[in-house]
């Protein structure tokens, strides 16, 4: 039972189609140009990209949409055949904000920065490792935005977090006896904050954008379940294999956003981000067994910090119709030794396309982002080989505005 923990996942990577841990498709028109928003955000998606674009709206804004991203991954173990899973995954998104004055705004949103929903084939080779998962977090994300001049922006919010796990994997008890299984489920509030700010350099031309979102501490609690576990076993191991409580702590990742926009014509928008995370707050993880320690095993991960670059841009063809290319390169934090299928990985290049259309007060923006997972090879003594994958990102958000 040594291996147990290695099965440990929060936020399954197998699904999200962002590097590591992370969602970054949080509105149709961000998705559309690159996911691309530190300084190009104006409007109360802004509550994701940066807070002080909220200030951006003409008096209020309000928006409601959703992702879905569908992965195909596989992984080819060394000296075998490739095993393959499909998932599909739908973040939503919503978004208020109403200002109060040309100098003074509120909002709220509700996203999902982190999260996934993995699962290999039942025969899959690493199943003692990791056969499915599905984690996702909701953050409520009250948010107040302020001008002191003109030019100037700046927001800040509260995070309230809840984050859900579950995890399956299949227990081995030897040659000839039908494997068992083991079912981990946890849940947890956290809590962070975020700020950023949007300046003018030159009005109606340059604008500089910078973001910081906190660390969210989630110390999960919940359970346990054991299932197909044969009798016969020694007395010490299956007293240690019943349901019962278990807890997990994870620090979710401090992110630093830098941003550009370029404004050359009233009808063409280009935008550079750079974003650093901090996934080294990811050294190990470790479900902690409330009457079996002899079971707390930690996986360990040490990932690095890494920094991911975005380019995007939007030309309005027409007052109503806005069309959006972009591009994103975002490297993978995860060393080639801790890599494994609870929390498989690669680096990405993503490809995305978009428009935009408004009538009235109202508007639609579509997104899609074509994500290539670039063969990632691990030398993990668990399960050596090589991942790879695709995916496909469509991002539909629904706005009212006055």
């Amino acid at each position: 039972m040594k291996k147990t923990l290695m099965a440990v996942t929060l936020l399954a990577a197998g699904a999200s189609q962002a590097s590591g841990l992370a969602i970054d498709t949080q509105s149709g028109r961000a998705t559309g140009m690159g996911s691309t928003g530190v300084a190009s955000a104006q409007d109360a998606s802004a509550i994701f990209y940066n807070p002080a674009g909220i200030l951006g709206v003409n008096k209020l804004d309000a928006q409601l949409g959703d992702a879905l991203i569908l992965v195909n991954l596989g992984f080819t173990p060394e000296g075998g055949t490739e095993q393959t899973q499909n998932t599909v995954s739908p973040p939503p998104h919503a978004y208020f904000v109403y200002k109060f004055t040309e100098q003074l705004g509120a909002g709220i949103g509700v996203f999902t920065p982190f999260g996934a929903n993995s699962r290999w084939p039942d025969d899959f080779v690493g199943r003692q490792i990791a056969l499915a998962s599905s984690v996702s977090t909701f953050d409520i994300n009250p948010t107040l935005g302020f001008a002191p001049v003109r030019w100037l922006r700046i927001g800040a919010g509260a995070q309230i977090v809840y984050g859900m796990v579950e995890l399956q994997r299949q227990l081995a008890f030897g040659a000839g006896i039908p494997e068992g299984s083991l079912q981990l489920t946890t849940d947890a509030w956290g809590f962070g904050f975020n700020a950023g700010v949007q300046a003018d350099v030159l009005p109606g031309l340059l604008t500089l954008g910078a973001t910081y979102r906190s660390r969210v501490g989630m110390n999960t609690e919940g359970d346990a379940d054991f299932e197909g576990i044969p009798p016969g076993l020694p007395a010490p191991v299956a007293a240690s294999l019943v349901d019962q409580p278990v807890t997990l702590d994870v620090t979710l990742p401090a992110t630093v956003g830098l941003g550009v926009a370029f404004t050359p014509t009233q009808r063409l928008t280009l935008a550079v981000d750079a974003n650093w995370v901090e996934w080294s707050t990811i050294q190990e993880l470790l479900f902690e067994f409330q009457t079996a320690p002899a079971l707390n095993e930690p996986a360990p991960k040490r990932w690095r910090d890494t920094w991911n670059f975005h380019v995007g841009g939007e030309y309005k063809a027409t007052d109503a119709l806005a069309l959006r290319l972009g591009f994103i390169y975002d490297p993978s934090p995860t060393p080639e030794e801790t890599l494994t299928p609870d929390l498989p990985d690669a680096d990405r290049l993503n490809f995305s396309a978009g428009v935009g259309y408004a009538v009235s007060h109202f508007r639609a923006d579509l997104g899609y982002q074509f994500v290539l997972l670039q063969d990632q090879r691990s030398t993990a003594e668990e399960l050596p080989g090589t991942y790879s994958g695709s995916a496909h990102v469509i991002g539909l958000t629904l706005g009212y505005s006055r």
